[in-house]
């Protein structure tokens, strides 16, 4: 049988689905809901954490409960790198049309609010193995963040590594103000005559830190997706090397893999 505190979430959660109460929705106060149920206010509160630990609602201090508004979800595939190369050698024109979170979301460049901060780093030495190259290099560390227009919060938080000296060769890829470059990073690499032969990707689950969690708006309770994604160039070199950090809450990773015909 259930417990008093999950009756008040099963009803709250039903009115909430059914569109009784809609995103954005203030939920009555809590002691408005303690008389509408007849229980304590510590069974509410019970309630009222399960169904912000779902996700449904959402605390503001001083204001209330209110129905969480749902995030613009991210389809994230690998199919997106072969479309991100393709696009390498065409006409910048084209090139600056749409990026890799545009593919992500089915959003349009006007929908986005796009930040980017570069600066050098000395390698440390998990970064200086990655590469190849002896602790202490000088590194171009980039930073991004890019959110929907009508949104809070980034889609992930992604932090890039390129080999300073490798990069000097094009200044242009030095200055964060020349961000959002069309085509992203192998359109960056393309300038310097770096053609890429393969990206892996490693994946981990784990608890948001908590900066993590409320720079992504996370609910409690909701795991974050780890992403390190190495590139190499045809020669078999690292020439780039991120760390992102994916919201669970929103983001779906969907991998197709084509099998060779007998």
């Amino acid at each position: 049988m259930a417990k008093a505190y999950e009756r008040i979430a099963n009803d709250l959660r039903q009115r909430i689905h059914a569109g009784d109460l809609g995103p954005g929705d203030r939920l009555p106060s809590e002691s408005s809901l303690v008389e509408t149920y007849g229980k304590s206010l510590p069974t509410l509160r019970q309630a009222l954490g399960l169904l912000q630990a779902e996700g449904l609602i959402e605390k503001q201090h001083g204001r209330g409960n209110f129905v969480r508004r749902p995030r613009t979800p991210i389809q994230r595939t690998n199919l997106r790198h072969q479309w991100e190369k393709d696009r390498v050698r065409k006409p910048e024109p084209l090139r600056a049309q749409t990026g890799a979170t545009e593919h992500d979301t089915g959003l349009e460049l006007g929908d986005l609010v796009f930040f980017a901060a570069y600066r050098e780093v000395e390698a440390e030495p998990d970064i200086a193995e990655v590469f190849g190259v002896a602790v202490g290099t000088v590194m171009l560390e980039r930073t991004y963040r890019t959110r929907y227009r009508e949104e809070s919060f980034p889609f992930n938080l992604v932090r890039s590594y390129l080999v300073r000296e490798v990069v000097a060769a094009n200044p242009d890829l030095l200055d964060d103000t020349n961000e959002p470059w069309p085509g992203g990073t192998q359109s960056q690499l393309f300038t310097l005559g770096i053609e890429l032969d393969r990206i892996e990707e490693r994946f981990a689950a784990r608890p948001p830190m908590a900066d993590e969690a409320e720079e992504l708006g996370l609910p409690p309770g909701t795991a974050v997706i780890i992403l390190l994604k190495t590139s190499y160039d045809t020669e078999g070199r690292v020439v780039e090397h991120s760390e992102g950090t994916l919201p669970g809450d929103r983001t779906e990773l969907l991998h197709t893999t084509y099998l060779e015909r007998w």
